[in-house]
C-alpha cells in the first residue's frame, strides 16, 4: 500500500504533520542516493592525475644526473639518493634558508591582508547601500580581465622610484588585496549574512567597524579560510614578479629554485629535489588546515 500524499496528510492531520512527512521523505530519498562506480572511477582518475606530477618529481629527486640521462622515465620505485640531493640543495649557493623565510613572510602577510581587506570590502558591497556601489563593484571585477604582464613595467618603475626594488615590501604591497578576493567575499556575505543581524547590531549602538568585526567577520569565516589558503598557495608559488623585482640577492623559493638551473648543464635530480622540498610546506599546510577547511565549509553550508 502506497503512502498517503501530502495534501491528504495536510487535510487529515494538519500542516505540521504534512511538513514532517515531507522532511522524512526528502531525508529518505537523500539517503538512498549513493555514489556509483562511475563517480569513484572519476575521483580515482582525478586523484592520480593530481598526485602523479609530484610523485614524478620525487622519483627524479631520488635519482642521479647520470641515471636520468640514461633513463628519463624512472622506475616507480624511488632510489636512495633523495637526502643526498636535498643536502646538495641546502648547501648550494642559492640561499635556500633565506629564500624559505622570505616566502613564509610574503605568503603569510599577503594571505592575512587579502582576507582582511577583501572581507571588509565584501561586507561594504554586500550589506551597505551607497551611491555607485554596483558600478564600483563591476569596475573591481573588470580589473581581473587585465593581464598581469601589462602592469609590470609601470609597477617596476614605481617600485624603483620608491626605492623598494630588491626588498620584500615590493612583493607584499601589490598583493595586499585582490579583485577576486573582493568578489568572492561579496558573493558569500550577500547570502550568508542576514540584514537582520547587521540592523540589530546597529540598533544596539555598535559602530560599523564593530559590526564588521563581531558580526560579519565570524559569518565569513568559511569563505575567509578558503580565500586565505588559496592566496597563501598562490603567493608561495609566485615566480614572475618576485623574479623581476627581487632578483637573486633576496629571492623567494621559486626564484631560488630557478637559480639551480642557471647554467649550461641542468642537473634534474638537484632541481627536482629543490622542487620537492619547496612543496613539502604546502603539503603540511593542507594536512593541518584541510579538516578545518572542510568543517568551515560545511558549517557555512548548514548556516546558509
Amino acid at each position: 500500500m502506497s503512502a498517503p500524499s501530502l495534501p491528504v496528510i495536510r487535510q487529515t492531520a494538519g500542516r505540521g504533520a504534512a511538513r514532517a512527512a515531507a522532511r522524512r521523505r526528502s531525508t529518505a530519498a537523500g539517503s538512498d542516493r549513493r555514489p556509483g562506480w562511475v563517480t569513484y572511477t572519476l575521483l580515482t582518475i582525478a586523484v592520480i592525475a593530481s598526485v602523479l606530477p609530484l610523485y614524478y618529481a620525487f622519483l627524479l629527486a631520488t635519482s642521479t644526473a647520470p641515471e636520468i640521462s640514461r633513463n628519463p622515465i624512472p622506475s616507480l620505485i624511488p632510489q636512495g639518493h633523495f637526502f643526498e640531493n636535498v643536502s646538495r640543495v641546502l648547501n648550494s649557493d642559492i640561499q635556500f634558508w633565506k629564500a624559505l623565510s622570505n616566502s613564509v613572510i610574503v605568503s603569510t602577510i599577503t594571505a592575512l591582508s587579502v582576507v582582511l581587506f577583501s572581507t571588509l570590502a565584501g561586507f561594504s558591497f554586500a550589506k551597505l547601500r551607497f551611491k555607485g556601489r554596483n558600478a564600483l563593484l563591476v569596475f573591481v571585477i573588470a580589473t581581473t580581465a587585465v593581464p598581469t604582464q601589462l602592469g609590470i613595467v609601470p609597477l617596476f618603475i614605481l617600485m624603483s622610484q620608491l626605492g623598494w626594488t630588491g626588498k620584500l615590501i615590493a612583493v607584499i604591497v601589490p598583493g595586499l588585496v585582490t579583485a577576486f578576493g573582493v568578489f568572492w567575499m561579496t558573493q558569500y556575505l550577500e547570502s550568508a549574512l542576514p540584514y537582520e543581524l547587521v540592523e540589530a547590531a546597529r540598533v544596539d549602538g555598535a559602530s560599523m567597524i564593530r559590526t564588521f568585526w563581531h558580526i560579519a567577520l565570524p559569518a565569513a569565516r568559511p569563505a575567509a579560510v578558503m580565500l586565505g589558503l588559496f592566496t597563501f598557495v598562490a603567493s608561495w608559488t609566485n615566480f614572475f614578479w618576485p623574479f623581476i623585482v627581487l632578483g637573486s640577492q633576496n629571492p623567494t623559493l621559486p626564484v631560488a629554485i630557478q637559480l639551480l638551473q642557471a647554467s649550461y648543464f641542468k642537473d634534474m635530480s638537484l632541481i627536482m629535489a629543490g622542487v620537492t622540498v619547496s612543496t613539502i610546506p604546502l603539503i603540511i599546510l593542507f594536512f593541518i588546515a584541510g579538516r578545518q577547511l572542510v568543517a568551515g565549509i560545511m558549517q557555512g553550508a548548514v548556516k546558509g
